[in-house]
């Protein structure tokens, strides 16, 4: 076997074993996932979404403001999205219990009496933070079980660079785990067999790319660079702005890709995010905004297509899983899939140790593929 190659599954080299124990940890956690579309939460409607495995119930109070429990009610267990909920507080349809919608706090018991002496105040639905960007709910994600950092970020933003712009979302679901569904979205060299198209790829583009890469925090960079010459798009902009165009493309933890287009004054940008359902399930939140002269239907069209090709291609590698097979990362191209199993080991090891994560990039890299 060629030294550039490591199988995942049964392999003897130390950065194959450790990518496949990166795998098997699974989901990470203390993160912002994107649970719906804004959109899907109006009035005092209850909504139902899975993430992590951790079943949720979000609404929206009287005053506008998104909330996430979890939706099981701490007394029987009976999905709370089964209740009522009046804009502040959701009532179980069991036994009428009820718990303010924005901490989750128990704030009423029908059944007690006087002589009872439970402490309502002290008992809590599960509760995750809530926080809407870019027309998505986002729901803090900490393991069940554990206490919320004392300090949150900010749910992630997507770059915008003027005033006016077209905004667009697409979704699709991927039958595997988001462990597959992340290394295919920074994989670049499907590109040609996956989306053949007059104006984007083809067989007979394929030629050797040589790109750029650097560290970032919790992630990395490809640096920004002239676009690939056999994509038709990149041409057409570079005509309507009369500019040198760049791209650039950030992967960032838990599974965000962040992709920047300049051209003069002319901008794109867009965020991928694979967002963990379940093991065997996840979810392409795809946003995208332009000031170009692009219509959204247009631009719609093509992207559901893109999305719909790498949909059927993750549902036939599932096919293929199923049976367990061993697997292998190869040199170049996939050195970005082995930085995400890295970068994924590394930073739970740092979260149990408590000592600063190793980055598996030491600076500057530039990697070379044909596609």
């Amino acid at each position: 076997m060629s030294d550039t190659v490591e199988t995942i599954l049964g392999a003897n080299s130390e950065p194959a074993r450790d990518a496949w124990r990166a795998a098997e940890l699974g989901f990470l956690w203390d993160f912002w996932y994107p649970a719906l579309r804004s959109s899907q939460i109006t009035g005092q409607k209850l909504v139902t979404a899975m993430l992590l495995e951790v079943p949720l119930v979000l609404g929206r109070t009287s005053d506008g403001t998104a909330f996430a429990m979890r939706d099981s009610c701490p007394h029987r267990g009976i999905p709370l999205s089964y209740g009522r909920f009046d804009g502040r507080a959701v009532e179980c349809s069991y036994h009428g219990w009820k718990f303010d919608a924005c901490s989750g706090r128990c704030t009423e018991i029908p059944s007690l009496t006087d002589q009872d002496k439970l402490k309502v105040e002290r008992i809590f639905a599960g509760h995750f933070p809530c926080a809407e960007r870019d027309g998505y709910v986002w729901v803090y994600m900490n393991a069940p079980g554990t206490r919320l950092p004392d300090t949150i970020p900010e749910a992630p933003r997507l770059p915008v660079f003027s005033d006016k712009y077209k905004i667009t979302h697409l979704a699709c679901d991927l039958p595997c785990h988001v462990d597959h569904g992340i290394i295919g979205l920074m994989d670049p060299a499907h590109g040609p067999f996956v989306h053949q198209s007059w104006y984007w790829r083809s067989r007979h583009s394929i030629h050797e790319k040589e790109k750029k890469f650097e560290p970032i925090p919790h992630g990395f960079r490809m640096s920004k660079h002239e676009p690939s010459s056999n994509s038709a798009p990149y041409k057409i902009l570079r005509y309507f702005s009369g500019s040198d165009t760049t791209t650039m493309i950030d992967f960032v933890l838990p599974n965000m890709r962040f992709e920047e287009i300049r051209s003069g004054r002319l901008w794109f940008s867009s965020r991928t995010t694979v967002t963990p359902v379940r093991r065997d399930l996840c979810r392409i939140d795809f946003v995208a905004a332009w000031n170009i002269l692009l219509p959204i239907f247009l631009f719609r069209t093509f992207a559901s297509k893109f999305l719909r090709q790498d949909q059927e291609t993750m549902i036939q590698q599932a096919e293929g899983l199923k049976h367990d097979p061993k697997l292998m990362l190869i040199d170049d191209a996939d050195r970005p899939a082995k930085w995400y199993f890295a970068l994924k080991a590394n930073l739970l090891e740092a979260r149990r140790t408590g000592v600063e994560p190793a980055h598996p990039l030491p600076g500057p890299v530039t990697l070379h593929w044909r596609s």
